[in-house]
Formats: C-alpha cells, sequence, structure tokens
C-alpha cells in the first residue's frame, strides 16, 4: 500500500518517502514513526505504541521520541507551531492528520485517473530485504543493467539516502552505468537490523554471499572499499567460482591497530573514546571530526550531508563495536591466495587508510595492478581530475575479455586492439 499525501508519497514496501518522485533521506526510526502514524491514522497513536513499533519495546527516553517526531515534522516541511500532519496531543500521544489517498481509493476514482496527469517517476532503486543465517534482517538494493557487480558493505552506509548524497551519488552511478548493481547496508547500519548480537569481521564476510543469493547473481565482480575490501578479499579466496573480478578501492589487509603506526591509532583511539558520548548528539561537532579525517578537501555541502549521514546510518552503540572489529581485521595471509583478477585503487594522501596499505594489497596478490590517484579523499569527488582516471580503469578492467591469454581467440582481440 502506498500513501499519498500533497506532494509526498509513503511506501512503506520500499521503506522510502518521496516527494515529487524523488527519494527523500530519512533516517530509519523516523521513517518506522511516520509509517506508524499513517496506517494508524484513524487514532490517536500512544507514546507507549511508538515506542514499542519504532524502538522494538527498547527504553528511550522523552527527547528521543521527541526528537523523531521533530524530524519526522522537519521531514515533511511541518513544525510544531502548524502541525499540519503530525498532531501531538500532549500526555497522550500523536496523530497523523493530513488528507492521505491510498491506491485503492485512486483506483476508484476514473476521472482522476484518466485525467493525463503523469505518474510520479519510478525510483532508480528497489530496496528489498533478505534474511542472513543468524537470522539478521539485510537491506539490499539492484540498480543497473549488465554483468552483476556487487559492492560489499562499509562504515557509514544508507540505501535509502545514499542516491542523494554528493559524497556517493556519483559513484553510485558509475558502477550502475555499465552492470546491475548490487548494493546493502551492513548489519547494524541503514535499513539492516540494527540490534544485532553478531558484528564479527566472518558474519560480514558470509552476508555478501547471502545478499548476491538473494539478488540473484551466481557469479559476479566484486568490489570492497576501505574495510570491505578485506571483507571482498576473504570472500573471493572462500568462494573463488563465485568472483569473476574484483576490485579494491582504498583498502587494505590489516585494521588500524595492527598496522602500528602511531600517528594513526592514537587519533583513531581518541575518536572511539570520544564517540561513547558523542556520536548520537544533534550536535554534530564530534561527527565533524571523522568527516575531517575521510574527506579534506569537501565543500561546505558535502561536509555537511557526510556528517548527517554518520548520524542516520549507525548508533553510538554499534560506532564502538564496529571500529573495535575492523580496528583487528587481519586478512594477510590470504592474499597470496586470491585467484580472482585484481584492480586496486588507492588516494595517495589518504589520512582514513594510508597509501602503504594500498601498495601491500598490490605486492601480496598476484598480478594485482595498481592504480594511484591524486587525492586526499578517502572518496573521490566527482570534480577531481583523479575521477576521470578511476572511471577509465575501473569500465575497462570489468568490461576486458576473459578468454585465456594464450588462447588463439585471446590473440586475434590483441591484434584487433592494436
Amino acid at each position: 500500500m502506498t500513501y499519498r499525501f500533497d506532494e509526498f508519497e509513503l511506501d512503506p514496501a520500499q521503506f522510502e518517502l518521496r516527494r515529487g518522485g524523488d527519494s527523500l533521506a530519512a533516517e530509519p526510526q523516523v521513517l518506522s514513526l511516520l509509517i506508524l502514524l499513517v496506517e494508524n491514522r484513524e487514532r490517536l497513536v500512544g507514546k507507549d505504541e511508538v515506542i514499542d513499533k519504532v524502538w522494538n519495546g527498547r527504553i528511550v527516553s522523552d527527547a528521543a521520541v521527541t526528537s523523531r517526531v521533530k524530524s519526522a515534522r522537519q521531514l515533511l516541511d511541518d513544525d510544531g507551531s502548524r502541525q499540519r500532519y503530525i498532531r501531538t496531543v500532549r500526555g497522550k500521544g500523536f496523530r497523523f492528520v493530513g488528507e492521505v489517498e491510498t491506491d485503492a481509493e485512486a483506483a476508484d476514482e476514473p476521472a482522476a485517473s484518466s485525467s493525463g496527469t503523469a505518474a510520479a517517476p519510478v525510483s532508480p532503486q528497489d530496496i528489498e530485504f533478505c534474511t542472513a543465517a543468524d537470522g539478521t534482517g539485510l537491506a539490499y538494493c539492484c540498480a543497473g543493467e549488465g554483468p552483476p557487480l556487487v559492492k560489499t558493505a562499509n562504515w557509514l552506509h544508507h540505501l535509502g539516502c545514499e542516491w542523494e548524497i554528493p559524497i556517493w551519488r556519483h559513484m553510485a552511478a558509475v558502477l550502475s552505468d555499465h552492470n546491475r548493481l548490487i548494493r546493502f547496508d551492513g548489519r547494524g547500519s541503514g535499513l539492516s537490523d540494527w540490534n544485532v548480537d553478531d558484528l564479527s569481521f566472518d558474519a560480514f564476510v558470509d552476508d555478501i554471499g547471502v545478499v548476491a543469493e538473494a539478488a540473484g547473481a551466481s557469479r559476479f565482480d566484486l568490489i570492497g572499499t576501505a574495510q570491505g575490501s578485506a571483507m571482498a578479499i576473504a570472500y573471493c579466496v572462500r568462494h573463488p567460482e563465485k568472483v569473476r573480478r574484483l576490485v579494491l578501492y582504498n583498502g587494505y589487509a590489516t585494521g588500524w591497530r595492527l598496522r602500528g603506526m602511531a600517528d594513526e591509532i592514537a587519533p583513531r583511539e581518541a575518536l572511539l573514546t570520544l564517540s561513547r558520548s558523542g556520536w548520537g548528539r544533534e550536535n554534530s561537532a564530534f561527527r565533524q571530526m571523522y568527516t575531517s579525517l575521510y574527506f579534506p578537501d569537501a565543500s561546505t555541502e558535502q561536509a555537511d550531508w557526510f556528517t548527517e549521514l554518520q548520524r542516520i546510518s549507525v548508533s553510538p552503540e554499534i560506532v564502538q563495536r564496529y571500529e573495535n572489529m575492523i580496528a583487528e581485521i587481519d586478512v594477510r595471509a590470504l592474499l597470496p591466495e586470491v585467484r580472482a583478477p585484481t584492480l586496486i585503487f588507492h588516494s595517495r594522501d589518504n589520512k582514513a587508510v594510508p597509501f602503504e596499505a594500498g601498495r601491500e594489497l598490490a605486492q601480496e596478490i598476484p598480478g594485482a595492478r595498481f592504480v594511484a590517484l591524486d587525492s586526499p579523499n578517502h572518496l573521490l569527488f566527482e570534480s577531481e581530475p583523479a575521477w576521470i582516471k578511476f572511471k577509465t580503469h575501473l569500465h575497462d578492467f570489468l568490461t576486458e575479455d576473459d578468454t585465456p591469454s594464450h588462447s588463439p581467440a585471446a590473440k586475434t582481440n590483441r591484434s584487433q586492439r592494436r
């Protein structure tokens, strides 16, 4: 059932709020609250029911509930004074008071449906859900057409707003330009389940296969960024028959505690300590430190987007557990066992993942190609000269003929390219 009110469309099936056909960025709890209120718009929804449905019964403060209601109103250009869509009954609860039309109601009005009004454009991605072996729900989506390309989950990811973020959208567009791109939110973040017991490295590796199978990809190209590169390496070694080609982008074989670089470990430990109290605050000053580490060249708009992405993608508790997990990653023993053709990108002045970490991957993975990118940013911006270099090498690598180099067909192809 899709619910329409004014220029908005609320689609519970895709867990998405659209305005004029464009998906709006919203954290999962805000969307869950909005869906709850719209689906029960004929009555008042009490605070206890909100906590039970949105927070799964966990103990939360009144301030947390008020904050999510405020965010929902802001999403709809509403406020506490007008209460045009969400009305608060002090001490009792909340009620959605906007005029809502459903799919069934629209079908009962043939005059309106035949008026020639154009339908809202289809979202560029369809978000679906699958379940890992331990019962964790994983959100994934597919976009584009062509050979399947699976992107591993990585730090700070949210399928619901990725297409709108200036740091991510150009990357998603390029990856889906000639491929069927399969992406997913890692366990504990984004639209996947946040309340998870197993946040181990092996669980993240196994999730790659779960999502690929759910998306119908039996053999695919695999791309990993940052810690997602180590996960991609582990999956590639464990399932060589599944991976056609491997792309690693600003990745590493060992986590920051194991790399042994004092100038990297000290700031990381300090950030980890501060995140216990600073991550979930409305004030973004703490999260901006992370933004500066990953994107020193970011514009104000880009920095604001990434800072907000941190807040809506993951809880403070998951930040602690996840950072401790990735700090201890070690896949060095697996590097010589990689058999898939491998392309490695790394930014020369990357402060989040040292350049030497990328070179180590290239030196230890048999036959790997290494492309250095002149950038200080963890993800390239579209405006950087290195972006063209990245796109060209990536396209050439993914579209290369897989015919063995010694075969007659390969010799013919090489002579034609000359």
